[in-house]
């Protein structure tokens, strides 16, 4: 309420206007201190229309890639039977681990353990694959391996956390937010950052935390039934379409005698792509469209693969149709610390096909050289024994790969040790991983901050390095 002492107040006098005023204008320096610099660049154009905060906004340099669709392996793929073979291992097997472990361990582990698994070289290229992945081995040529990721958390929680935020533990925006924030979204009737997760993961992997919420991820549970109160069963789209206007005819009016708040613009905006999803959602996400041969490619047909196949298809139509990012979160859990003859196979091949008729769709359509994907976990397995057939959590050194969107094909970039323990070859932390998904779209990563508590934030903090060899 407004001070008695004001009297009578002239036609929109508003409690900001009365900070500006009472007092010289005393009271706008609590204000100045909610809205950020960044919010006011948003305002004035800088970051694109107040009116439209996911307006699409212009890249720092030339984009090699437009869309990203991470693949990520919840639980942490085994590097070591997977993609980064060690005959070593195979010679030492049984053996204990010749070097001393790092200090930073969560359990006993056993002595050295070989792959069940044969590798062989495929495609041009020569690369070498596990016998686990048969149809990503025919694809190959067209990704690019890195041996030698390493994490700096051992942990399921902030190991994920860090993948996606750049951070261990305290709250940052997500990957595909950070995305959103510097470029905007190519579509108006979709959202421009999606994550696919029966899984239920923590929803900070795709939140916004101090950024704007309208940048926040658009979570979808069930692929059957994706988006909730989609359908409106009371109203015609004539109907909404006069709602919805007498709705923006309030709220501009409200606006119009006090200053821009990107919360209210934010909210119009949610109102009207909800309205606009109605028509368009639907059609994205029915994938009863596509023909019996492109279902049979991701795998469809077969109980095995039908859940992630379905998750891939979806992702597929979804850049197509401009979304800015869709994360992806297998259904099955790759935490191996029993069953690595047994239940590894199984991720593998849950996902093995869908994977690969990704890769395959997207370059028939041509979408491949436009479309970054990434494939991984948070961190990888030990080349040591567990429990007697797993292995535990292992972000010394461990494997991602990443394919499209300006990426070179058929290479291998970096490498461990002859156990696989550590990356000694070409290392590549996740912030430099971060920092080179946001070059390939266009975007300085140095550039991309937002003020928040007084201090200018990015997705790589301080640190980062674009992998420039692995790009074209």
């Amino acid at each position: 309420m407004l001070p008695r002492s004001l009297g009578p107040q002239p036609p929109g006098f508003s409690r900001r206007r009365m900070l500006g005023t009472v007092a010289n204008g005393f009271g706008l320096l609590g204000l100045a201190g909610l809205v950020t610099e960044a919010n006011a660049r948003e305002i004035s154009g800088e970051a694109g229309p107040a009116t439209l905060p996911l307006g699409k906004k212009r890249p720092h340099h030339a984009p090699k890639a437009r869309r990203v669709i991470f693949l990520f392996m919840n639980g942490g793929p085994s590097h070591v039977d997977l993609l980064d073979p060690k005959p070593r291992l195979a010679a030492d097997h049984g053996k204990p681990l010749p070097f001393e472990k790092p200090k930073l361990a969560r359990t006993t582990t056993e002595n050295l353990m070989a792959s069940p698994y044969r590798f062989a070289q495929h495609g041009q290229s020569g690369i070498e694959v596990s016998e686990l992945f048969p149809n990503l081995a025919s694809c190959v040529d067209d990704v690019c391996v890195i041996r030698s990721m390493v994490a700096d958390n051992i942990n399921h929680p902030n190991a994920c956390l860090q993948m996606f935020t750049g951070e261990q533990i305290f709250s940052r925006p997500s990957l595909g937010s950070w995305l959103l924030y510097g470029l905007g979204n190519e579509t108006k009737d979709l959202p421009g950052f999606v994550a696919i997760c029966p899984s239920g993961a923590d929803a900070a992997l795709w939140g916004s935390s101090f950024l704007p919420a309208s940048f926040q991820g658009t979570r979808v549970a069930d692929v059957t039934h994706p988006i909730a109160n989609l359908v409106n069963d009371r109203l015609t789209g004539e109907q909404q379409r006069r709602q919805l206007d007498l709705v923006n005819s309030l709220n501009q009016r409200h606006r119009l005698p006090r200053e821009e708040d990107s919360r209210l613009s934010a909210r119009i905006e949610s109102f009207e792509l909800a309205f606009r999803m109605q028509m368009q959602a639907p059609e994205a996400f029915d994938i009863g469209r596509e023909p019996e041969a492109t279902r049979r490619l991701y795998g469809l047909h077969q109980p095995h693969t039908e859940t992630f196949g379905k998750q891939c298809l979806i992702a597929r139509r979804l850049v197509e149709r401009g979304v800015r990012f869709v994360q992806l979160h297998t259904e099955v859990n790759w935490d191996h610390h029993t069953g690595i003859k047994t239940a590894l196979p199984a991720c593998c091949a849950g996902t093995d096909l869908p994977v690969s008729g990704l890769l395959k769709d997207l370059k028939s359509r041509g979408l491949l050289d436009e479309t970054l994907v990434i494939w991984g976990g948070e961190f990888g397995r030990s080349p040591v024994a567990q429990k007697g057939d797993g292995r535990d959590h292992h972000p010394y050194g461990f494997t991602m790969w990443l394919a499209g969107g300006g990426v070179r094909g058929g290479m291998v970039h970096g490498a461990t040790d002859e156990f696989g323990w550590y990356a000694v070859e070409d290392q590549v932390h996740i912030h430099d991983l971060h920092a080179t998904i946001l070059h390939l779209l266009g975007i300085d990563h140095e550039q991309l901050t937002y003020r928040y508590g007084g201090r200018d934030y990015r997705l790589t903090d301080v640190y980062g390095k674009v992998i420039k060899a692995i790009i074209y």
